[in-house]
């Protein structure tokens, strides 16, 4: 096995650009709103990504049929984080959550109808879009066999029951990509289906937006109804009952990109820390000669610097074609924490500064807490990562 960490020519040309970009476009426009988004104006996301396709650098992800750069994942690492350094700029350039993810999904699984009602204008910026899997209590989260909206058959298609919640980017949204059971009961390991709904479906309603700790994601959190929602045989996205398994289609390189956002706000984070301890003076030295400060600043140095390692390995199983059930968990559990922990030395090293609102900090942070919850808890992912160890123990045992 061989992984290179070599960057080509183009995704490093595509990722300075986007360095740039950020730097001189997105940063700017984030200080003006304070990185506040989950009401944002939709002239604000259209003038952002009209800029970054200007600059070449729109949509990395998504293939070139559909008017994107078409990078590998390993290629997208590097661009995304570069995106990431502004909480604006991975949706300057198309490439934030939950749209990002739902493009591979739709690249994957969609029929050609389907990626011309759906995909090209997702692609192309025209429209947003939501995912709508999680549930209220008792029903779907980090379980998501606990999926309790259901999908009946009628005689036109299928009549969809239920109700979301915690579903990002859901208000302003063109439509959602809703699980729903078609088999099985609550608890069920199968019988999920993927249904693709316009938003102005009038059974579709989105009748909440949830106050959170983040406010960065364009479009926010919402709780959202599905009541007596009437949709025909060709919103079915994939086959009926395969929803759980094409959720992994979308779910693993989602965690992904998630954590190449993240490293980017972290990277921001620790170079602010860095300039604020060469600056600063106390005790008649700069910060950047105490111990104390040296160590906060090389844990952090060290933890992004292994958070790439382990997403890069994860990104390179991907592209290989390999599952990397494993190495996603790894790496999303490793960044997520690891991305928390270079945020509070941040904070720490810049002091008063760190937590007031003359610096992004106290911003970053509430933005980077809920990340060790979204795309499955790290407890949960601990609980994956121990019952593969075991599983893989056993078997060499048995083989001996």
């Amino acid at each position: 096995m061989s992984i290179g960490f070599e960057t080509d020519e183009r995704v490093a040309d595509i990722a300075r650009r986007t360095t740039e970009f950020v730097r001189d476009v997105v940063l700017p426009e984030e200080q003006a709103c304070d990185g506040n988004v989950h009401d944002g104006p939709e002239p604000l996301r259209r003038r952002l990504q009209e800029a970054a396709r200007a600059s070449g650098v729109f949509a990395p992800h998504s293939g070139v049929e559909w008017g994107g750069l078409g990078l590998d994942l390993c290629g997208q690492a590097v661009v995304f984080e570069a995106a990431g350094y502004s909480l604006l700029g991975p949706l300057a350039l198309n490439c934030a959550a939950p749209d990002e993810g739902n493009m591979h999904l739709l690249e994957v699984v969609a029929t050609e109808e389907q990626k011309e009602r759906y995909l090209r204008p997702l692609a192309a910026g025209e429209v947003r879009s939501c995912f709508a899997m999680t549930e209220p209590a008792p029903g779907a989260g980090s379980d998501p066999r606990a999926l309790a909206t259901t999908a009946t058959r009628t005689a036109g298609g299928w009549r969809l029951d239920g109700r979301k919640w915690f579903i990002s980017g859901a208000d302003g949204a063109g439509f959602a990509i809703c699980m729903a059971r078609t088999s099985g009961v609550p608890g069920d390991a199968g019988g999920a289906t993927m249904f693709l709904v316009d938003a102005d479906n009038p059974g579709m309603k989105v009748v909440r937006n949830i106050d959170t700790l983040d406010q960065g994601l364009f479009g926010g959190h919402s709780e959202v109804v599905f009541d007596n929602c009437e949709v025909g045989d060709g919103a079915v996205l994939g086959e009926v009952d395969q929803g759980f398994a094409y959720a992994q289609v979308r779910l693993g390189p989602a965690r992904m990109t998630h954590c190449m956002r993240w490293l980017g706000v972290a990277r921001r984070a620790q170079d602010i820390a860095l300039e604020r301890a060469v600056d600063r003076t106390a005790f008649g030295r700069p910060l950047a000669e105490l111990g104390m400060v040296q160590q906060l600043l090389a844990d952090s140095e060290i933890d992004i610097e292994t958070g790439r390692a382990v997403l890069l390995r994860a990104c390179w199983e991907l592209d290989q074609g390999r599952s990397a059930a494993q190495h996603t968990s790894i790496a999303k559990t490793y960044v997520s924490e690891a991305v928390n922990r270079v945020v509070d030395r941040a904070v720490q090293v810049c002091g008063a500064l760190g937590i007031s609102g003359d610096a992004p900090l106290s911003r970053l942070y509430r933005e980077v807490r809920p990340f060790r919850i979204y795309d499955g808890p790290s407890e949960t992912h601990r609980w994956a990562i121990a019952k593969r160890a075991v599983r893989a123990a056993r078997e060499r045992r048995a083989a001996r």
